[in-house]
């Protein structure tokens, strides 16, 4: 696509931030681009191999933490633009201070993620490590950004000054399907603070999960209770979970894996809803927890 042409169908304003957001990355001359598949992850990795070409690399970590069709997805988008891609495994239970889930989990999670991916970046010659935070992220109560900080970890979308509306609308811009993809973040944010996180309890609120998108909804969490599966969808889809033959099903599966009892909260589908429970200091979910 010509350049003068894509310019025009952007605002002044979007095209200025592109601009500066082209100039931070050609200064960088390498990066490895901690992807997750996630809508400002895939906008950072497309811009950044288009502008470093082959001095651009992805690098996914699979977990518990995350769900399998996440990676899946972060390995058809590399493949089709051809660009290199390292998947490593990274097992954040056992670390210290985060199967037992306090408030500042969230920081010692990353901080031992980006520890292992700086390695990747520093044994494979790349100059500088990148994830996605936009300038959205910064007004949340978020202890990983402070990992990001102590780990010298670049977040080009924030310094270019974008916004999660302006990136999706430049993903939209560039033909990515992402631009209109749900908002995720780490299975982690499913749980109360102060309730142990475990591999089995992981599983369950991720099949949980998978099985509510075969179901096609758009946006949906399972937030877990001990044994009880606290569902949130989007309003429009309260009564269709509620209805005869989905019900009994839904119910039926989310019991084989091992909830005892399965609720829809009635509020509906709200980023960071854990908080009013945990009756700690509020933080919200996580920005699409980069790498994974």
């Amino acid at each position: 696509m010509d350049t003068a042409l894509e310019e025009r169908e952007l605002s002044p304003e979007l095209t200025e931030k592109l601009h500066l957001l082209e100039d931070i990355l050609r200064k960088m001359e390498s990066v490895a681009v901690a992807f997750s598949a996630g809508v400002d992850s895939t906008f950072l990795l497309y811009m950044a191999h288009r502008v470093l070409g082959g001095q651009a690399a992805a690098i996914t970590a699979t977990s518990p933490l995350f769900p399998e069709d996440e990676g899946v997805e972060a390995e058809a988008f590399t493949a089709e633009h051809g660009i290199i891609h390292h998947v490593f495994s990274f097992q954040p239970l056992g670390l210290p201070c985060f199967e037992e889930n306090p408030q500042d989990r969230c920081y010692y999670c990353k901080t031992a993620l980006f520890r292992e991916i700086r390695w990747y970046a520093e044994e494979s010659c790349y100059a500088y490590v990148a994830e996605g935070t936009n300038v959205d992220d910064l007004g949340d109560y978020r202890p990983g950004l402070r990992a990001l900080e102590e780990q010298k970890i670049r977040s080009p979308l924030r310094e270019a000054g974008l916004t999660k509306a302006d990136v999706r609308a430049l993903s939209r811009h560039f033909g990515l399907s992402t631009w209109d993809k749900p908002s995720f973040a780490c299975l982690a944010t499913r749980f109360p603070f102060g309730d142990e996180i475990t591999e089995e309890r992981l599983s369950m609120v991720g099949q949980a999960e998978a099985y509510l998108k075969s179901l096609g909804l758009r946006q949906y969490r399972v937030r877990i209770h001990d044994l009880i599966a606290r569902i949130e969808v989007e309003p429009q889809d309260l009564e269709r979970l509620a209805a005869p033959g989905v019900r009994e099903p839904l119910v039926e599966h989310f019991q084989s894996l091992g909830f005892r009892y399965v609720t829809l909260d009635l509020a509906g589908y709200r980023s960071g809803s854990m908080n009013p429970v945990s009756n700690e200091a509020p933080e919200t979910e996580a920005p699409e927890t980069e790498a994974q």
